[in-house]
């Protein structure tokens, strides 16, 4: 877009600049010292409208600040058994780096229960590690390849997935929302592995109704994807149901250290501690002994809803088809 999206930048920096305390220092806390890629994102996302991407953004930036997101790392789940049950039914771990540097996650979609707590926990624990991977892991992606990374891979390992998703169709739209309104564009590339009938039936349906920018974005593999994926990381960043050809479980493998979804992994140690870190240097007011982090969801924009609703609608189909109760 050369020049135009300079000038909408610029448009939109301007805009951004007039916004007072503490809307201007949660902006801050956004970009972590690259402004002009968060507006970037902003602008990508509302198909380069300045007037929409401006809103977006401060609707964005109020949201934050309502439901307190800059604290919202020095603010843990506990107690640890809690956090631990969490962990187990809520599938997502950092396997490693692709050759360009970008952070890559591992999410368990198939497998992933939601469980073991209340909603509002899922909510916490996802916005948390949105948090400090903007905060934290891409900050030190850059500094350590001296230029600017601010997206990340995302691995959906679709092993499991039965048609009792249905379930947990109302969680994910609140969790797609929140990813959708308040990060955009932060994933480079979808990846999506062990694929059975379900998924591939509500894919199909599904693809038409997305974005070009998102259909571009997501590459569904065969089998568990490895060959293709070693194309673009080593062996070593793999998410541990890749490291075998064939479908394979998204929660165990033969090494229990490389199960990136483990509170036990490097990557969950490293955030757990620093959360609780965090709560001690900030004077904030003593956490209850259990209690979630409410978080306010903005209403989700009608095209997602229309996605969800075909997904749920597809599931419904199958499983009438199938003889199964949902």
């Amino acid at each position: 877009m050369g020049s135009d999206l300079q000038d909408a930048i610029k448009q939109l920096l301007a805009l951004i600049d007039q916004v007072e305390e503490p809307l201007r220092s949660s902006f801050q806390n956004m970009h972590q010292g690259y402004p002009t890629e968060t507006l970037n994102r902003f602008l990508k996302a509302r198909e380069w409208s300045v007037p929409k991407a401006h809103k977006m953004l401060v609707d964005c930036l109020n949201w934050r600040i309502q439901n307190e997101i800059d604290n919202i790392l020095a603010k843990p789940i506990i107690p640890r058994d809690l956090y631990r049950a969490v962990r187990d039914s809520q599938l997502i771990g950092l396997s490693g780096y692709s050759k360009e540097g970008l952070p890559v996650f591992a999410i368990g979609v198939g497998l992933s229960t939601f469980d073991k707590a209340s909603v509002h926990y899922y909510v916490q624990s996802h916005i948390q590690i949105n948090e400090y991977r903007d905060r934290i892991v891409l900050p030190a992606a850059t500094r350590k390849h001296g230029r600017h990374i601010g997206t990340c891979i995302k691995i959906l390992d679709m092993t499991g997935l039965k048609f009792s998703a249905l379930s947990q169709i109302k969680l994910l739209t609140v969790i797609s929302t929140v990813d959708d309104l308040n990060y955009p564009e932060k994933t480079d590339t979808y990846f999506i592995v062990n694929v059975p009938y379900i998924f591939s039936a509500c894919w199909k349906v599904v693809k038409p109704l997305l974005q070009e920018r998102t259909r571009k974005k997501v590459q569904v593999l065969q089998g568990s994807g490895r060959d293709e994926l070693l194309k673009i990381m080593d062996y070593a960043s793999l998410p541990h149901f890749c490291t075998r050809e064939g479908s394979g479980s998204s929660r165990y493998s033969s090494s229990g250290s490389s199960d990136c979804y483990s509170l036990d992994h490097t990557f969950h140690q490293e955030l757990y501690d620093y959360i609780n870190q965090q709560s001690l240097i900030q004077e904030l007011p003593k956490p209850i002994k259990q209690g979630s982090f409410h978080v306010d969801v903005p209403e989700p924009d009608p095209q997602d809803t229309k996605i969800f609703a075909t997904i749920e609608s597809e599931l419904q189909k199958i499983g009438d088809a199938n003889g199964t109760t949902i």
